[in-house]
């Protein structure tokens, strides 16, 4: 079997909503000391009391670097001949 190259492809990019997939994963890392909140699925509110506590034990603490890690999908959009496939060309 070969596979082809299509030059003018429509595909559309948004937001991975699979199973088990999560909307965003928050984290923080203290830029004083370099000690990281835990990980937080779809809720910034447990890194961001993280950081509060280690300021109220560190008072020198006081930024940080927050990170918010999505996850994307491209599809095939209407008129994409992967559309239809089988999904044997995702590989």
């Amino acid at each position: 079997m070969t596979r082809s190259v299509i030059k003018a492809a429509e595909w559309t990019l948004g937001a991975e909503t699979g199973d088990g997939a999560p909307q965003a994963i928050y984290s923080a890392v203290c830029m004083a000391c370099g000690v990281e909140a835990p990980a937080s699925d779809n809720d910034p509110a447990p890194v961001e009391v993280w950081a509060l506590k280690h300021t109220g034990l560190n008072p020198g603490h006081r930024q940080y670097k927050a990170m918010v890690e999505t996850y994307w999908r491209v599809a095939p959009a209407e008129g994409n001949l992967y559309r239809e496939s089988d999904g044997s060309h995702d590989r």
